[in-house]
């Protein structure tokens, strides 16, 4: 029932990472830098565009509140 001698041999987990890391193509330094830097200022530009946007609608709360 158990036929052992037919299997094929197992590669090693480690073997098998280090072949894949081969094929992995790293960006160059000059890009991650830019890249960090546009996500940078996206983020920036954004957490002001939600703080404006939060003050309008707490300003327009107290507003009709205080009616």
């Amino acid at each position: 029932m158990g036929d052992t001698q037919n299997k094929p041999k197992k590669k090693s987990f480690f073997k098998g990472v280090r072949q894949e890391f081969k094929k992995i193509t790293w960006p160059s330094k000059e890009n991650v830098v830019k890249q960090t830097l546009v996500v940078t200022v996206i983020t920036f530009v954004l957490a002001v565009l939600i703080a404006f946007v939060d003050l309008g609608v707490k300003y327009g709360i107290n507003f009709l509140t205080g009616l």
